[in-house]
């Protein structure tokens, strides 16, 4: 947004005490997504403050959808209609010790909160890559960070609030609502809009980060548990060329006081001398501490920092989820793809997520890999690779990032999700007229 016409939107927000018609002030400039590959179908954009004002938005119009951090690549946020924004509702709510909970705002970024849980003795049991999305966003499409035992952000939660398509407020909480809960924590935007959400938390820790090169390929067939298994959380990355994973991050609990040095080889990748950008050619100054420094969990489960650009520069994104028994031969199968996909990629990533038992989630009942893709940003050669990447991990049953980029059908995501038919039942239950529908759901949900 140019600078100009965020001043506009600022003294609209401090001037409206109601709600602030955004649409009015935006209309003369597209809205686009974080990586710029995605123009949203309307720039109505109106903002609430409050519960209240929320409802009375949801109330008010026959077609509405949330607009968060916008950094899905697809268009499972976007609405020809109206859009309401909750970016000003972003504060903590609640810290309940006893029960280790906090309670926030749906749309605090994860890089506001995990400070101030750290600030207060506690922790979440997982980041993702990036700390600038927000709880609701990120929970809603399953987004996740590394690791064998962790399973993805949404796990975290054991209740949330929600604003339903007649403007009535409806809690749901792990603890007495069963199925209905389960079905809603990762919504895909299809229920209402989720204006409070209730996350576990454990005390905080510090850890470590290790940064390991050129780990040859033909060490996964016998060491793939190991390898994954090697810290907290593991991200291999890799360009898929010369037979070789390009570079290893471990993130490992540790010590305060931590100053062992980290073993020079693991499975015949080398220590890193230096701090490394996943992608070696960019420098590494917005990526978070490695090298083996002790800090707060916050600043070393993230890759990149929260007040720095996380971005290469202009991208599209793509990731499968496939069974973690399945992993190693799912590697190959894509690794068979290289001279297809390397020409358009700027990297891929590899982690682990632990099974879940939420309904639309990507890991639901199955422990998994995730094998993503950071594209150059052309979609016209990305759209031909993809049914390629999707044909190899078919006998696998690959998922795809409901945020991200895919070309699977309704009736492939279909044979994928179990629960999809129980998950269309509650949408028309909590949105009987299809109010929070729009493309996107209609094509990959309903077909």
């Amino acid at each position: 947004m140019k600078k100009r016409t965020f001043l506009k939107l600022s003294s609209a927000l401090m001037a409206t005490p109601i709600i602030s018609p955004l649409a009015q002030l935006v209309s003369d400039e597209k809205l686009k997504n974080w990586a710029g590959n995605y123009t949203y179908s309307t720039s109505r954009l109106y903002a609430a403050k409050s519960i209240e004002q929320v409802s009375e938005l949801v109330k008010k119009y026959d077609k509405l959808k949330v607009l968060g951090t916008r950094h899905c690549f697809n268009g499972i946020a976007d609405s020809t209609h109206n859009f309401i924004s909750l970016r000003e509702m972003d504060k903590v709510l609640a810290m309940d010790t006893e029960a280790r909970t906090v309670t926030v705002d749906a749309s605090m970024r994860y890089g506001q909160l995990a400070p101030y849980l750290d600030s207060k003795g506690y922790a979440l049991h997982n980041l993702a890559s990036l700390p600038h999305i927000s709880v609701a966003g990120a929970c809603a499409t399953a987004t996740h960070g590394s690791g064998v035992k962790n399973g993805n952000l949404a796990t975290a939660v054991s209740a949330m609030e929600i604003v339903l398509a007649n403007g009535d407020v409806r809690t749901l909480s792990r603890a007495k609502d069963g199925d209905t809960f389960r079905a809603a924590v990762v919504n895909l935007g299809a229920l209402g809009v989720v204006t409070k959400m209730t996350l576990d938390v454990q005390p905080t820790f510090t850890m470590r980060q290790d940064v390991y090169v050129d780990l040859p390929l033909d060490q996964m067939s016998g060491n793939f548990d190991a390898i994954m298994s090697g810290g907290y959380s593991v991200s291999l990355f890799t360009d898929w060329q010369k037979k070789r994973v390009n570079e290893v991050w471990i993130k490992s609990r540790a010590k305060k006081d931590d100053q062992a040095k980290a073993k020079p080889d693991f499975f015949g990748a080398t220590l890193a001398t230096k701090n490394l950008h996943p992608i070696a050619e960019i420098s590494a100054e917005n990526c978070t501490e490695q090298m083996g420094v002790p800090g707060p969990w916050y600043e070393r489960l993230p890759h990149f920092r929260m007040g720095f650009t996380p971005s290469s520069g202009k991208e599209l994104q793509s990731e499968y989820f496939v069974p973690y028994k399945n992993a190693v031969e799912a590697i190959l199968a894509v690794e068979r793809l290289r001279d297809h996909i390397s020409p358009h990629l700027l990297i891929s990533e590899l982690r682990t997520i632990d099974a879940d038992d939420l309904w639309m989630s990507m890991a639901y009942k199955q422990p998994s890999l995730a094998i993503h893709f950071t594209w150059k940003q052309d979609w016209a050669s990305v759209s031909k690779v993809l049914p390629m990447i999707e044909k190899e991990l078919e006998p696998f049953g690959a998922r795809p990032h409901w945020g991200k980029l895919f070309t699977l059908s309704a009736a492939k995501l279909q044979s994928r999700y179990e629960k999809l038919d129980d998950f269309k039942k509650l949408v028309r239950d909590f949105d009987p007229k299809g109010k929070f529908r729009n493309a996107f759901l209609d094509s990959t949900i309903y077909g």
